[in-house]
């Protein structure tokens, strides 16, 4: 193997940078070309695919988002516009791809192996944490730690007021944001779609406790009882209380920039490198994580099949520890 390409899809996290950083320097160090790939497959599709130097990758790791950019392609999505994309791969020779992304990259780079044998290898670039096969993911760190920073903000001015409040954090499908977030940010209650919290069960939290007059629930954007401000309207309109103050917060696309912290910075740098090695060790069609501190390959099927559940641990912490 002589050439590879990394690319970046998907939503962006923060550490996205540094991964590209580690796979460009990896690539060089053994002796490999390494090319950058713009917007994801749909640059892959339309030959934005460009030589990268180590110095193109200077001064990025404690960037935000991704210098390659990231799209949504509906093209790759057909094997016409799979077609298209190899084609552009073997016009400049590339014989190994690094996909940075989740469960939607893995998806096509599954697809798109099995179809056409270009050895893949991906890093876990997603702030939800929600990849089975590694114990964090890339920019994972940052959000949370950008969330928690909004998070007591806002209990200040809750306190001030007496308000409830209740604040939406990202997770269509995975409530690792949520908990963690309702941990450090000592929420009275944490709603996420892997559990069932009912109304009745947030507005008897809420009416329980005669000592406290402010509150913070923390609310995944994915929970089945609806976004936070269904939720709060709902609540609201059950305790029909005037004296009660209730406010929502959607933290929203906030939750996704920012300079990664040293965790993720270092995860992002370890992935990438391993990434490239796997390459060259003969590893296809997997995924390049970190679980207990070491460096796993975990087949991209059991990566987009398999589930992470949340630690039902860290749940009944906040249950404990909100009283």
């Amino acid at each position: 193997m002589k050439k590879i390409a990394v690319l970046t899809s998907g939503g962006d996290a923060p550490g996205m940078n540094a991964c590209i950083r580690a796979v460009v320097r990896t690539g060089i160090y053994h002796g490999l070309e390494v090319y950058g790939i713009m917007y994801g497959y749909d640059g892959m599709i339309k030959g934005e695919i460009n030589l990268m130097e180590s110095h193109a990758v200077s001064n990025i790791v404690q960037r935000g988002g991704t210098i390659l950019k990231s799209a949504r392609s509906v093209d790759f999505r057909t094997k016409e516009g799979r077609q298209k994309a190899y084609e552009q791969l073997k016009k400049h020779g590339i014989e190994g791809l690094v996909a940075i992304g989740g469960d939607g990259t893995f998806t096509g780079a599954k697809v798109f192996y099995e179809e056409f044998g270009i050895p893949t290898i991906g890093c876990p670039g997603t702030i939800d944490n929600d990849i089975y096969g590694t114990d964090f993911t890339i920019g994972f760190d940052t959000a949370i730690n950008t969330a928690l920073e909004a998070i007591d903000k806002i209990r200040d001015t809750a306190a001030a007021h007496d308000r409830i409040f209740f604040i939406e954090v990202m997770g269509r499908d995975s409530g690792y944001i949520a908990v963690e977030c309702g941990l450090g940010g000592g929420a009275e209650l944490v709603m996420v779609p892997e559990t069932q919290t009912t109304l009745n069960e947030v507005v008897q939290k809420l009416t329980s406790s005669k000592s406290k007059t402010s509150s913070v629930i923390v609310v995944a954007e994915g929970d089945e009882e609806g976004n936070a401000a269904e939720i709060m309207e709902k609540v609201k309109n059950t305790i029909n209380d005037d004296s009660k103050d209730f406010k929502v917060t959607t933290l929203g696309h906030i939750q996704r920039g920012g300079n990664p912290t040293g965790k993720d910075r270092m995860l992002a740098s370890r992935c990438g490198m391993a990434a490239v090695e796997g390459l060259l060790n003969g590893q296809a069609n997997c995924m390049a994580g970190i679980i207990h501190d070491e460096v796993v390959y975990t087949s991209f099927e059991d990566c987009i099949t398999k589930n992470k559940p949340l630690n039902r641990d860290t749940l009944k912490l906040i249950e404990i520890l909100s009283i």
